[in-house]
C-alpha cells in the first residue's frame, strides 16, 4: 500500500493521534512555505533525503527549517561515510515519493525498513511540527512525539543527534 494524504489522515485518526492539516497550494521549498499559514507556537520543518559515500544506507533528516545543515558534520555524528542528497530515482524507489513531496509520512511507504529517520535531540517532543502529508498540497501539524511515536510503533529506525 502508497501511502497518500488520504490514507495518512486515516492512519492518525486510528492511531488517534491529534492533528489538524491545512490545505494549500502545491508547496515545492521552503521559501514557498513561508506564505502558508502557520498555527501560532509551530516549526515548518525541512526533510532532506540523504545517502552515503557508497549508497547503501539512506537518511530521513526532518530538522525545524531554521536550523543550518553541516553534512560534514552530520555524517561524523552518524558515524557515517560522506553524506550527499540522494537522487529522485532512490526518492521514489525507498519512499514512493517525487521531488518536492519529501517527508516523514514517506517512511510508512519504505516496506522494506531500510531508511533511518534523524532528527533534532533538540526538538521538544511537545513542539507541533508542521509536514507533508506525502502531498505538497497540505501540511498535516502534529506534535513531534506524536510523530515518533508513530514512527517507533511502525518499527522505523530513529535516530536523535544533536544539531
Amino acid at each position: 500500500m502508497s501511502f497518500d494524504k488520504t490514507s495518512i489522515y486515516a492512519l492518525l485518526n486510528s492511531k488517534n493521534i491529534q492533528f489538524s492539516y491545512t490545505k494549500h497550494r502545491p508547496v515545492y521549498s521552503m521559501e514557498e512555505s513561508d506564505a502558508l499559514k502557520i498555527p501560532a507556537g509551530a516549526v515548518i520543518c525541512k526533510n532532506l533525503f540523504l545517502r552515503n559515500n557508497n549508497g547503501k544506507q539512506h537518511f530521513l533528516l526532518t530538522i525545524p527549517a531554521t536550523t543550518p545543515v553541516d553534512l560534514k558534520e552530520l555524517a561524523a555524528k552518524l558515524a557515517s561515510s560522506r553524506l550527499s542528497f540522494a537522487s529522485a530515482e532512490r526518492l521514489e524507489k525507498y519512499l514512493g515519493l517525487q521531488s518536492g513531496l519529501v517527508s516523514p509520512f514517506g517512511l510508512l511507504n519504505d516496506t522494506s525498513k531500510s531508511v533511518i529517520f534523524i532528527s533534532s535531540k533538540n526538538l521538544p517532543p511537545s513542539a507541533i511540527i508542521g509536514i507533508h502529508p506525502n502531498d505538497n498540497t497540505a501540511t498535516v501539524w502534529l506534535t513531534f512525539g506524536d510523530l515518533l511515536a508513530l514512527l517507533s510503533e511502525l518499527s522505523i529506525e530513529v535516530k536523535l543527534i544533536e544539531l
